[in-house]
């Protein structure tokens, strides 16, 4: 069946057709394409094309699809079991080599999802510090749970408002919502409010509303603040964690969270979240502590197990080949005339636009030039993410074929842009 048929059946079973919001391509236009199967950094779709990919999941495949040693750990473990809802040893595994790659990791939770470890790390903050008010920062994407759903009001420091229907104003008046890369705003929030706050929640590599790098000022004041104040610092590394460095943002920037949340890579491409920090902070979780959460699925064997053949795979070598091949295919990004790549590790965001740090300095024109260039891309077999908002990821399989199809697909667009990013 085609890409077509398969999405017109779609859209009478799912709202959009989708499963989540951004596959359904409506920012960019056209028809969501279906995957068939995948390989290294290549998937076929339902028409018979295949693709380069460079969307990986939303990032989790930071060794490629279908890696063998992946493949092999899952079946070991689903030939013993699909899930127990009891402990495994897999957990155990799982979690020793989590320590031993984040030093600061005294105890985790592990759960199902990076919004669930998200939600989860704010009720523990809240209930360790008795606080209830919540501190995140515009651009910052944390899941979908109900305060973090939420915007920036007006005014420099401001309480925020829901940004999605179903979520009561109550919720968003809880939690407050500052710009990124605003020092001074963020020093005034703090004088206001900083013996109320339970927690400051941040991407410390802003990665959900395009690749938003901070200031290591930035960062560093928050932590500072946080300590001051008694609130606590949670590093939302869904994202950034395993990605950037062996040990994330937190070794990347040496600045130690009270709590962090991944997702993501730990799972190896299996649904997982985990959440964890200081113990003192972790005891307040149930059992040990009145704070109550649970998961029928966490720990599940199986995620365990292609999460820790993944993790295993994550040498100091491996980082550092893949941060140079980023390197290269940022600059033949860049080939195309108005074109900007800001990276960060094995993260990339091709914009038409330069020096952005913040979600509300990005331009409109900016995202309708990326739509343009996702079409023709697609066009060339070169599959981005289908929302200009979005990062590209890299994998250890992103060789030099991959590069040369890439050079290959941004010469053939290149000449249909102008040095001002135009069309």
């Amino acid at each position: 069946m085609s890409n077509e048929t398969l999405f017109a059946e779609a859209l009478t079973h799912f709202p959009g057709g989708v499963s989540s919001p951004v596959r359904a391509f409506r920012a960019v236009g056209g028809t969501p394409k279906f995957f068939k199967r995948a390989w290294g950094w290549q998937f076929e779709d339902e028409d018979g094309r295949t693709f380069l990919d460079l969307c990986m999941s939303w990032g989790p495949l930071i060794l490629g699809h279908a890696n063998p040693d992946i493949l092999a750990a899952v079946t070991e473990a689903m030939a013993e079991g699909l899930t127990f809802g009891a402990p495994s040893r897999r957990e155990l595994a799982l979690a020793r080599r989590i320590k031993a790659m984040v030093p600061f990791m005294e105890k985790m939770r592990l759960v199902s999802s990076g919004t669930e470890a998200v939600m989860s790390a704010l009720r523990a903050a809240r209930g360790f510090t008795g606080r209830d008010r919540i501190l995140k920062f515009d651009g910052c994407y944390h899941g979908h749970a109900d305060a973090m759903l939420v915007k920036a009001g007006s005014g420099l420091v401001t309480f925020g408002e829901p940004s999605s229907a179903g979520i009561p104003k109550a919720v968003g008046e809880l939690t407050s919502v500052l710009s990124l890369d605003d020092l001074e705003g963020l020093e005034a929030y703090f004088a206001k409010h900083g013996g109320e706050t339970a927690c400051a929640i941040i991407e410390p590599v802003p990665a959900n509303n395009g690749l938003l790098p901070q200031q290591l000022e930035f960062l560093t004041a928050l932590r500072t603040l946080c300590t001051k104040h008694g609130a606590l610092l949670i590093f939302d590394e869904v994202i950034s964690g395993f990605r950037v460095a062996p040990g994330g943002a937190a070794e990347l920037y040496d600045i130690t969270p009270d709590l962090v949340t991944y997702g993501k890579i730990i799972g190896g491409g299996m649904p997982v979240g985990c959440y964890g920090g200081r113990k003192d902070v972790m005891g307040v979780v149930s059992p040990d502590g009145p704070v109550y959460q649970a998961g029928t699925l966490s720990g599940n064997p199986v995620a365990m197990a292609a999460g820790l053949a993944t993790l295993e795979r994550l040498t100091p070598a491996f980082y550092a080949d893949l941060n140079h091949r980023a390197a290269l295919w940022a600059k033949v990004f860049e080939r195309i005339p108005g074109l900007h790549c800001p990276h960060i590790g094995s993260l990339l965001w091709p914009l038409f636009q330069a020096g952005v740090k913040r979600a509300d300095r990005v331009e409109a024109g900016a995202i309708t030039q990326f739509n343009h260039l996702h079409r023709l891309m697609l066009e060339q077999g070169v599959y981005l993410a289908p929302s200009g908002y979005e990062v590209a990821f890299l994998s250890g399989v992103h060789g030099d074929e991959a590069l040369a199809c890439f050079e290959a697909a941004v010469a053939a667009v290149a000449p249909q842009f102008r040095s001002d990013g135009a069309p």
